[in-house]
């Protein structure tokens, strides 16, 4: 089952373009040029993916991206103009995925494409599996779906539990544990977190990774009284399949 996107972009030749190179690669295609619209169609529907302009008349992108995560967060990529530094950030920082400037070659766009659809798991099929003990892990993983312990993350439902209660995460702080979960028991650099979380060539101190390392713990470790992603000192971070005695 190929994903459904939504491209909201106001300039229609390119929205066309889009249009015409998405669907020639097999995914369904929604457009909107419109920031009120395109948040009506986000809401109200399920994509796998929205390309979102950040120039739009009736509501700028920024703002679109921000009321859509408090309602039905969708992995989203920014089309930004070549100079706005500051919308790169603030989108990121608003739970962007990723950002591609204009003018951009395709090649590229389709690429960045299938990296977050990958990241994020949307574009594997819903075969209805429940946890049962029949169900292997790896079968689980197809699904989108990563465990340690008591800990459930569901990447398609952007869901985190722990014991079945809910863990409120934001975008970055889910993508980190996402990361780390997929690759238990392989010690992961910062450097490595870093661009899987933050999507882009960071410029500043790795420390940002310190920062989120700290938030999961606050609402994991400290909250269920568990020992989950462990320091390698000198490397970076690691979640092991046993959690180590204490």
């Amino acid at each position: 089952m190929e994903a459904h996107i939504l491209v909201v972009e106001d300039e229609e030749k390119l929205a066309r373009f889009i249009e015409l190179e998405l669907v020639h690669e097999g995914y369904t295609v929604d457009k909107a040029t419109d920031g009120r619209v395109a948040l009506d169609m986000a809401i109200n529907n399920v994509y796998d993916l929205i390309l979102l302009d950040i120039m739009l008349p009736g509501l700028n992108g920024l703002e679109v991206l921000r009321r859509l995560n408090k309602e039905q967060p969708t992995p989203v990529i920014l089309l930004t103009a070549r100079d706005a530094v500051m919308d790169k950030v603030s989108g990121l920082d608003a739970g962007a995925v990723d950002y591609i400037t204009k003018p951009f070659a395709i090649e590229e766009l389709l690429a960045r494409i299938r990296v977050a659809l990958k990241l994020h798991g949307r574009i594997s099929v819903n075969t209805g599996l429940t946890e049962d003990d029949s169900i292997t892990e790896q079968s689980l993983k197809e699904e989108g779906i990563y465990r340690w312990k008591e800990l459930t993350l569901d990447v398609r439902k952007h869901e985190v539990k722990y014991a079945g209660h809910g863990i409120t995460l934001t975008n970055r702080e889910f993508i980190m544990l996402e990361t780390l979960l997929e690759n238990q028991d392989i010690v992961l650099s910062r450097d490595t977190l870093l661009e899987k979380v933050c999507g882009y060539e960071y410029i500043g101190e790795t420390n940002v990774i310190d920062v989120y390392v700290r938030y999961l713990r606050s609402k994991i470790d400290e909250v269920f009284d568990v020992k989950m992603i462990q320091t390698v000192r000198g490397v970076g971070y690691v979640i092991r399949t046993e959690e180590p005695a204490i």
